[in-house]
């Protein structure tokens, strides 16, 4: 017999390209997913994959269960929304994907405040700067700093967020204060790789609208943004940073914008929701949460560092 479980199980295994991509997905091991995988067939009497190598591709089978399932899923999930409704509630599991940064510092806490105000929901949060690959099925929520190209996913903006080229005070008086975009090419610059982003080619605009795109060679990179913001603090080199990530530094005087008369691509904070099943009350109900704490966050101009989210 199958239970919903089951069908989310397969769900995310389906829309993996491995079952080790899966493994990740689902927070496992690899060899959990196999045995799981292995029972579900045994119980349904049929091959759902067909594994070669390392890639793992649907039976005839597999693509119904996935189909059917989906479906089934979707009638669940909108019988218990409707039972839900009518007692005035907002309840269910709630499942949130957001990037390793901002999630530590910003959606980590809105989700434990979000917890004890709607003490009926449970919240399941992982982080991961690769929205792109993390299945729709693995989620309901997802925040993501920046455009994301899925055109089939509903998006709205949380908080406004822009970029700044920055240093520490050391390094400028060591290799002294770039005067244009160009001149980032003679100084040590530093590199987080995340996302997808070409992270080594920057790009500015003037007031006028001319562009110019800089491509740097980083002396350090790292796909952890604490770890850059430390180098650049320690005058190790040259970075761009969301505002979110160095407003309190920048108003410390512990890093200095540079280029003034430039600016970089914003980067706005933004909800990502829909998938195949649509928005789900406890979705709708977390997402206007986040853009109410985060209306006076504290990397907006203006807003002092004692009111950021969580504090």
């Amino acid at each position: 017999m199958l239970v919903p479980a089951d069908l989310a199980f397969f769900s995310v295994v389906a829309q993996t390209p491995s079952l080790a991509a899966a493994a990740r997905a689902l927070d496992v091991t690899p060899s959990a997913v196999t045995q799981r995988l292995q029972e579900l067939e045994r119980r349904v009497g049929v091959r759902l994959l067909e594994r070669r190598g390392r890639r793992a591709t649907l039976t005839a089978e597999g693509e119904l269960l996935l189909a059917e399932g989906e479906k089934i899923g979707g009638l669940l999930e909108e019988l218990q929304e409707q039972l839900a409704s009518r007692r005035g509630e907002v309840t269910g599991p709630l499942r949130v994907l957001a990037p390793f940064g901002f999630g530590r510092h910003h959606v980590a806490p809105l989700v434990a405040q979000f917890q004890r105000v709607y003490a009926q929901v449970t919240v399941e949060l992982t982080l991961s700067d690769r929205l792109s690959r993390v299945p729709d099925a693995a989620w309901d929520v997802a925040i993501h700093i920046g455009d994301e190209p899925t055109h089939s996913l509903r998006a709205e903006r949380l908080a406004s967020n822009g970029r700044v080229c920055c240093a520490a005070p050391a390094l400028l008086a060591r290799v002294g204060v770039p005067s244009h975009p160009e001149a980032l090419r003679d100084v040590p610059c530093l590199a987080l790789r995340e996302n997808d982003e070409d992270v080594t080619l920057w790009r500015f605009r003037d007031a006028a609208g001319r562009t110019r795109q800089v491509r740097v060679s980083p002396v350090l990179a790292s796909n952890d943004g604490d770890v850059v913001r430390d180098w650049a603090l320690a005058g190790l080199g040259v970075m761009v940073r969301s505002t979110w990530s160095v407003a309190d530094d920048l108003r410390a005087g512990r890093l200095v914008s540079l280029l003034p008369a430039w600016s970089l691509p914003p980067a706005d904070v933004m909800a990502y929701t829909g998938g195949r099943r649509g928005r789900s009350a406890r979705a709708t109900a977390f997402v206007r949460f986040l853009r109410e704490r985060l209306r006076d966050a504290a990397w907006l101009p203006g807003v002092q560092a004692s009111n950021a989210p969580g504090e």
